[in-house]
């Protein structure tokens, strides 16, 4: 295993080994807007949902490598501490790689990149129409993180208002995960594009406590037929099976294949069902 200390590598080499492996990251698109009203547009992966209530989004604007300057959006926050949040589909991540071009002060990128001004209701900057969530924010507080090439600003954003397109609601106006085709960020010119296709489920931690993986049995905990995965699926039951964890079970290559199947389909019981049978 290659280990390296982080203060031996510079601030490049620490950016291409660590947006490389934290990712993927979702994109903040930030509308803002400073003080002679010049709107500026441009993306973020340093972003993330942080609360609830109250409703806040973090991004953070971080200082230039190259010469250590600070972008827009961070002087336009200090001056209108408001910004509308867009999210990045797959419809629009081209024209968002342009808009993050180091544009002079005052250019506006929607023009630059061909997005569409909608004004928002709340907050001065306009959202991007072609967005399918918009978020109007307040900015409650910005905290720099150093002064050095490099050093992020955390820009702490309440969510007042929540736009979502008709397009990627089901019929309950909830979201639809399938039908926004979101896009993430990956490290160099990677990125990932989020379809129906590569979605998939992870049934949430057992809130009565799942028996654990010490309570399997061990034809089952020990087999390398099955996955660490599918293991701590059925260790995320909450009902001890009724089965001596020791004995040897019938453990036939169909009932392996019946088991694994009914896991790959989230049906955890039918998978425990299949397994009291092999006693």
């Amino acid at each position: 295993m290659l280990t390296l200390d982080t203060a031996q590598l510079s601030t490049q080499e620490i950016q291409q080994y660590l947006q490389y492996a934290i990712a993927p990251r979702p994109i903040c698109f930030a509308s803002t807007i400073d003080l002679e009203g010049n709107v500026n547009l441009s993306p973020f992966s340093f972003f993330n949902l942080f609360s609830m209530n109250p409703p806040i989004c973090i991004f953070s604007p971080s200082r230039r490598v190259r010469d250590n300057t600070t972008k827009h959006t961070l002087e336009n926050i200090k001056e209108v501490p408001e910004c509308v949040i867009n999210i990045v589909n797959y419809n629009m991540v081209q024209q968002v790689s342009l808009s993050s071009c180091d544009y002079p002060k005052g250019t506006n990128e929607f023009t630059k990149a061909g997005f569409t001004e909608l004004a928002s209701e709340l907050v001065r900057p306009p959202r991007v129409a072609e967005s399918p969530i918009q978020l109007e924010c307040i900015v409650q507080e910005v905290i720099a993180l150093g002064a050095q090439a490099g050093a992020g600003n955390l820009v702490l954003a309440e969510i007042k208002k929540i736009h979502l397109h008709e397009s990627i609601l089901d019929a309950s106006n909830h979201i639809d995960q399938a039908k926004l085709d979101l896009v993430a960020r990956l490290g160099g010119d990677w990125y990932a594009r989020i379809t129906e296709a590569n979605l998939f489920k992870v049934e949430k931690p057992n809130t009565k406590l799942g028996i654990g993986f010490d309570q399997l049995p061990n034809a089952i905990k020990e087999s390398s037929l099955f996955t660490a995965n599918e293991k701590a699926q059925l260790a995320n039951t909450n009902i001890t099976p009724s089965l001596n964890t020791a004995k040897d079970l019938k453990l036939s290559s169909q009932k392996i294949q019946e088991i694994k199947a009914a896991l790959s389909n989230n049906e955890t019981e039918l998978a425990w069902a299949i397994i009291q049978t092999l006693v």
